[in-house]
């Protein structure tokens, strides 16, 4: 056996030199980074990482994702906005929804769901006007809500001087949209505001406390309970 079989670095200088995998281990070096890498990585970062060419490196990368393609993996290499990352391959995105939305004991409830759909659309709204839409006490959801960063405060109503919520950007990004503008077109489905005056009249007399009042921890029977024990997939 030849000194170049016993040492693989003998065959690659650059190495030795540079404490990082010869050429031919290029293709896994760039698997492993990309596996880790919370957003996309360009072929001159990756280059400068593992220390080989970037001409080498953007060619390693377009023959690992064909290579992906032909094989027929789940996963796929993309180069998007100037960077390389691990997609899930979209044939299989039913899959990954099953999994997300039904495999994980830790989500949002229902009736979170339901809440948040109804802060989106109609923002920026008061807790009294969500929990008439929805006929139920929501305070113990939103609480929930907002502690896990998905809604925020956005003023206060001119008029009653309840609290206003809306979406924050943490919501689109775990819904995977850029803006508001992107939600599809289900707000013409909810009531309208004007319609829900007569039920705001009914809520203030079922003994809910003001928006704002410490006391307003309670709430009318038809209420739900908060949700601490709940994650967000959405």
């Amino acid at each position: 056996m030849t000194q170049e079989e016993q040492d693989p670095t003998a065959q690659d200088p650059t190495a030795q030199d540079h404490g990082v995998p010869p050429v031919r281990e290029l293709a896994p070096a760039l698997e492993a980074v990309l596996m880790v890498a919370d957003q996309p990585l360009d072929a001159t970062g990756l280059a400068a990482t593992l220390g080989h060419p970037v001409v080498e490196v953007e060619a390693a990368l377009g023959r690992l994702s064909a290579e992906y393609t032909a094989q027929g993996r789940g996963f796929d290499l993309r180069s998007v906005a100037g960077g390389w990352r691990f997609y899930t391959r979209a044939e299989y995105a039913d899959v990954v929804e099953a999994f997300v939305l039904e495999g994980q004991p830790a989500r949002l409830t229902q009736a979170a769901l339901e809440t948040l759909a109804v802060v989106a659309y109609k923002q920026p709204v008061s807790r009294a006007r969500v929990s008439a839409i929805r006929g139920v006490n929501v305070d113990g959801v939103m609480r929930t809500l907002l502690a896990r960063g998905l809604v925020e405060t956005s003023g206060a109503d001119e008029t009653s001087g309840a609290h206003l919520y809306r979406t924050t950007t943490y919501f689109l990004e775990r819904i995977g949209v850029s803006s508001l503008d992107e939600l599809p077109e289900l707000a013409p489905y909810l009531p309208d505001m004007d319609d829900l005056e007569d039920e705001l009249s009914a809520w203030a007399g079922t003994g809910v406390a003001p928006e704002g009042d410490p006391a307003d921890n309670g709430g009318p029977e038809a209420s739900e309970p908060s949700e601490h024990d709940s994650e967000p997939t959405t």
